[in-house]
């Protein structure tokens, strides 16, 4: 896998909150999504070999608590598109795609009269794990797919009965969406990963006995204005990844958070900033298989 160096705009974002605050009715709804296995196992880099393998899971990630990245509990709607979200891929009804969530992971698929999705149940906090197939194979030449989630009060409810929506994106708002991209494919998707790090010396460089930390969080806002919570991994050697990220500009917003203090930020090595960032990534249609790795020095508060 390749870096490459690129162009990034770093705004302050000024003081930000630890957490973010509940969403209000009809909001955008907090926490996060992501695509897995049947039983909320990692997959590497959001591979798949199959449709079949998919699953969509929410809230906290691998040996994360479950208080981490919890959603709003509420009723959710969920669909799959190409990464443009031009082609909706979902094949069924919306009312078939539909999820519940309490105390911030998934309990279980509305009853739809047979239509409603297979579940698992994930391997940390007894969540259920929803298989998101039917859909459809993606026109995107990388094998890239766009999985969305939205609360139900946020989705027309003219559109519930039928599989496409002809308002917004098939029925979706991306601002008050949470999304995630995964691949069906043998080949390494393009990815943007972010490690923090406790900065003891407080030089902004990493040394040797200066540990990565765990569960420090960034907002990804995909290129259609959609965001989701990602999360240093313990699972994945500390990384916040971003998985098959789409041609266009994705954002990074990297917060103060409880036990990070943000200081000096570095993209691929570069130094470009101090203090809490929103980071502008752009991949284009050349980058193939770069990984564009962000390192965050912490000052552990």
């Amino acid at each position: 896998m390749r870096f490459r160096s690129l162009s990034v705009m770093l705004p302050a974002l000024g003081a930000l909150l630890l957490a973010p605050a509940p969403a209000a009715a009809g909001g955008a709804p907090t926490g996060a999504i992501f695509t897995t296995d049947v039983n909320g196992s990692q997959v590497n880099a959001n591979l798949f070999d199959a449709k079949t393998d998919v699953y969509l899971d929410g809230g906290p990630g691998i040996a994360a608590p479950q208080t981490a990245a919890g959603l709003d509990d509420g009723t959710y709607v969920f669909m799959v598109t190409d990464p443009s979200a031009k082609k909706l891929l979902s094949e069924d009804a919306a009312q078939c795609r539909e999820f519940t969530v309490s105390g911030g992971i998934i309990t279980g698929v509305v009853p739809a009269g047979g239509c409603e999705h297979a579940t698992g149940v994930d391997q940390d906090h007894n969540a259920v794990t929803v298989q998101l197939v039917p859909f459809s194979n993606t026109p995107n030449p990388g094998g890239v797919y766009k999985a969305w989630a939205m609360l139900v009060s946020n989705y027309p409810a003219s559109c519930l009965a039928t599989v496409d929506c002809a308002i917004a994106r098939h029925g979706f708002t991306p601002s008050l969406s949470k999304t995630d991209n995964f691949k069906v494919r043998s080949n390494v998707p393009r990815e943007i990963d972010t490690q923090f790090f406790n900065d003891l010396n407080g030089d902004g460089e990493q040394q040797p006995n200066e540990p990565f930390l765990s569960f420090k969080q960034i907002t990804w806002t995909d290129t259609l204005g959609a965001s989701n919570i990602k999360w240093s991994d313990p699972a994945t050697s500390l990384e916040a990844h971003v998985e098959a990220v789409e041609n266009g500009t994705h954002q990074i917003a990297i917060a103060n958070q409880s036990g990070c203090a943000v200081g000096l930020v570095q993209i691929d090595n570069v130094d470009h900033g101090v203090g809490p960032e929103t980071v502008s990534i752009t991949m284009s249609t050349n980058d193939k298989d770069t990984s564009v790795h962000i390192l965050v020095a912490c000052t552990v508060t």
